[in-house]
């Protein structure tokens, strides 16, 4: 029997000559070298040289039990043997799938009883799309076609998920985005809130969705699309004016409201989905990353009595899926990854006290020259670099800044992400309160270090 590859002294140059990475400067990560991870347990991860890491990002945003649970990997041997695939297609399933739909459709709430499954997070957005244009010409608006996004939001990099996200630099590439698809401010205002209060700010941005709707016709319109916080984009934490004012738009309009759980479901927010802790109930939502903590590829998208009735009903064929939809083994591994937060009590856990004590250890580094916000919501939080905290004037080359903390951070042995000159946190929902103070901790010797290299600022 074959062992996993754990040390190869040349897989380097494999890596550099065979392995193209995604979101990668294939050049300078040649010349620089690849960091080869062979093993994990709980929140540590180790390299091929055998240094450990705390990894405070949760691999990319994913392993919400953390590293090593050896039950998941039991049910998915157990279910390999018994059956390692078949699809959803022509009339057919599987326990591990239907159970898992069931599942999930538990902790929606009441108005979100079914679930179409995918392998990721992005073909869980392009799924969405293809569903709100066919839900509005099943209904016989076969005009309804537009989709309102926000700028800087993070949907995906296939080519619907790319178009719908925000990310400039991502739409250069490819001709992005995809007619029909037009995006309005994000709700950031350390950035973009001038002399407004985050109160004002917040209003602001959520009435342009309802300026744009106008713009384009509400008769155009099919959905608007917006992750409850936005993740790739920063950790923005919206305003407490945002969303009530959001849900009180798509009341008054006909639209689909879609919000991306990708990163915010499962647990992450102190609550089983985001739009629970917003308190709103969205007509679609994408799903993937905690819903297996990232042990194997599925995503999926909860969709809304009201959307369902229509499909169900009036639809006929949806011709839309994917080869994995559904798969048996991955679907095994996920109804584990939910029983361990379920036994665990890890959302409780995550709203009740890791949570708070995140927001009240990222608070502590306000007290830094350099720290122009520290912002948290259960267990992803954000520290916003200032070069003047008073004008909230930020550094002239952004990334460089971030990227040179976090590298610092990582040499540390703490995994962090930079944004930009944001600084995110994303740990696994098994934290501990000792975890988080390191990973805090090496944060200000990362926000020092910046201190004394400044510059020019």
């Amino acid at each position: 029997m074959n062992k996993p590859v754990t040390a190869v002294s040349n897989l380097g140059a494999i890596d550099a000559a065979h392995h193209l990475h995604p979101f990668s400067d294939m050049k300078k990560l040649n010349a620089a070298g690849t960091k080869i991870i062979t093993r994990a347990e709980g929140v540590h991860i180790w390299d091929s040289t055998g240094k450990q890491y705390l990894d405070a990002f949760a691999g990319l945003w994913c392993v919400n039990v953390g590293y090593g649970r050896k039950s998941i990997a039991d049910v998915v041997h157990a279910q390999m043997l018994e059956l390692p695939y078949y699809n959803t297609f022509f009339g057919t399933t599987t326990p591990p799938t239907t159970l898992l739909a069931q599942k999930i459709a538990e902790k929606t709430g009441p108005k979100i009883n079914r679930v179409f499954f995918s392998n990721s997070g992005s073909e869980a957005s392009d799924t969405w799309f293809r569903m709100a244009r066919v839900y509005w010409k099943a209904l016989g608006h076969e005009t309804k076609t537009q989709v309102i996004a926000r700028k800087n939001a993070y949907h995906g990099s296939t080519v619907a998920g790319a178009s719908l996200g925000g990310m400039k630099w991502m739409h250069e590439q490819g001709n992005l985005p995809i007619e029909g698809i037009h995006h309005i401010n994000q709700p950031y205002w350390y950035a973009e809130g001038g002399d407004l209060t985050p109160e004002d700010f917040g209003l602001k941005v959520a009435r342009e969705l309802e300026e744009k709707i106008i713009e384009l016709g509400e008769e155009n319109v099919a959905a608007f699309v917006a992750e409850p916080i936005q993740g790739a984009g920063g950790v923005i934490v919206p305003p407490l004016t945002y969303w009530p004012e959001i849900k009180r738009i798509c009341a008054k309009y006909q639209i689909l409201l879609v919000a991306d759980e990708v990163i915010s479901g499962f647990g992450r927010l102190g609550s089983w989905f985001g739009h629970q802790h917003y308190d709103f109930e969205p007509d679609l939502a994408p799903i993937a990353k905690g819903l297996s903590s990232g042990y194997l590829p599925i995503g999926g998208v909860l969709v809304s009595d009201r959307v369902a009735e229509v499909m169900v009903n009036e639809l006929g064929d949806f011709y839309h899926g994917y080869t994995y939809s559904g798969h048996p083994v991955a679907a095994a591994a996920a109804l584990e990854n939910i029983r361990i937060i379920e036994e665990e009590g890890l959302v409780e856990r995550v709203r009740d006290d890791t949570g708070p004590y995140l927001a009240q250890a990222l608070a502590s580094l306000t007290d830094h020259e350099l720290v122009g916000e520290a912002v948290s919501v259960g267990l992803m939080g954000a520290v916003q670099i200032a070069a003047d905290k008073a004008t909230r004037r930020r550094f002239k080359k952004p990334d460089d800044t971030g990227t040179g903390v976090r590298n610092k951070c990582v040499n540390a042995g703490v995994v962090l992400r930079a944004t930009g000159d944001r600084m995110l946190f994303s740990p696994p929902l098994i934290i501990s309160r000792s975890e988080i103070d390191q990973a805090v901790d090496t944060l200000r010797s990362g926000l020092d270090w910046l201190k004394d290299n400044r510059g020019e600022g």
